[in-house]
């Protein structure tokens, strides 16, 4: 991840450059075969459904009440897979715990090497669920500054071509989609050279329309979180990305600020930029944001956070469309505090973070 500013340490971007291996290869076969016992818990923007929260923690699957949500999950999710592996091993209060993640939506981050593939395959399972699904495209040239998460595209070619593949895997299929975590900020904030920021601009832009032109597709540009800029300094950034033509706004993606504050920020933001609405990412912001540490460590794998609120799109505001877990809880920001490369699965944070949610 790239150098913070100490005043305002943003978001971790949750997902690494992962090989292949983990990504499509992994998800083609087990998805498709396993979309039949897929649950859901989350509703899509606009959409209707359950909040999601009903499920009790160790129950094997989701209440009725989530199941008639429109978000799906994954049944071979990381976080399934660990409360499979700790039940077989005897520990199931782990398994228990890990239950509070592994029943709920949490987005699919779609990987480089085999984008429309692995678009159709989520999107096709999630179809055979009745339900939709909830993706991330990070993958825009020189992410994350060279850091945690370095990686993306390996030019603006390489990067419209991965958006097109992706666009018709989803076909006519229901998907959310948030757009390239970071990648505003980081101009905004100036980790991104200069030089890069033209063609940035250009390729977000390109994204969203591409995107939007699948007819049930919503795209949710990222637009950081309440600790990393004043919004103000979002909304022309934001114009030059395309948010003009894309569904509203991310805000919170990775990062730990309360649902109060980010949703005074998103406010404030939407007032400078039409009136979009926005989401917010409550996946590990249940104890607010770690202060105790160096500042600008502070994003990465933090001790003491807990899951939010669960996914709903029962906000009680008009303007936060849903609640989502954007990043998905469980998995590694990076090597730091004992953690694995990010994207990886972490195990004890995993446990931290179920155990302390409210």
């Amino acid at each position: 991840m790239p150098a913070r500013p100490p005043a305002s340490p943003p978001p971790s971007a949750p997902e690494a450059a992962r090989p292949g291996a983990r990504r499509g290869a992994r998800l083609l076969a087990p998805v498709l075969a396993l979309a039949a016992v897929a649950v859901a818990g989350c509703g899509v923007p606009g959409g209707g459904g359950g909040t999601g929260a009903d499920a009790e923690p160790g129950a094997p699957g989701p209440s009725p009440a989530a199941a008639e949500a429109p978000y799906w999950v994954n049944p071979d999710g990381k976080a399934a897979r660990a409360v499979a592996a700790h039940r077989a091993a005897g520990r199931t209060a782990e398994a228990e715990l890990l239950s509070r993640i592994s029943t709920r939506p949490v987005a699919e981050w779609i990987g480089p090497d085999r984008p429309e593939a692995e678009a159709r395959a989520l999107t096709e399972a999630a179809a055979k669920a009745g339900r939709a699904s909830l993706l991330v495209l990070y993958d825009i040239p020189h992410r994350d500054c060279g850091q945690h998460s370095a990686g993306g595209a390996p030019d603006g070619a390489a990067y419209l071509a991965r958006v097109d593949a992706v666009a018709r895997g989803i076909g006519g299929r229901r998907a959310t989609v948030v757009l390239e975590p970071d990648a505003v900020m980081h101009m905004v904030d100036g980790c991104t050279p200069e030089r890069h920021h033209d063609e940035r601009y250009a390729l977000l832009k390109a994204a969203v329309e591409r995107l939007k032109r699948q007819p049930l597709v919503t795209v949710h540009l990222d637009a950081g979180n309440a600790g990393w800029s004043a919004p103000e300094n979002l909304a022309e950034p934001l114009r030059r990305a395309g948010i003009g033509a894309a569904d509203g706004f991310a805000v919170n993606v990775s990062n730990f600020r309360t649902t109060e504050e980010s949703v005074a920020y998103g406010r404030r933001l939407s007032a400078l930029v039409g009136g979009k609405p926005f989401v917010v990412d409550t996946s590990r912001n249940g104890n607010g944001p770690y202060t105790a540490g160096d500042p600008a460590e502070n994003w990465c794998n933090p001790p003491g956070r807990a899951l939010g609120e669960p996914p709903t799109p029962r906000t009680g505001d008009p303007l936060v469309r849903a609640y989502l877990w954007i990043k998905r809880p469980g998995e590694s920001d990076g090597e730091c505090r004992g953690g694995p490369r990010a994207g990886e699965w972490f195990d004890a944070y995993a446990l931290e973070l179920a155990r302390n949610a409210r």
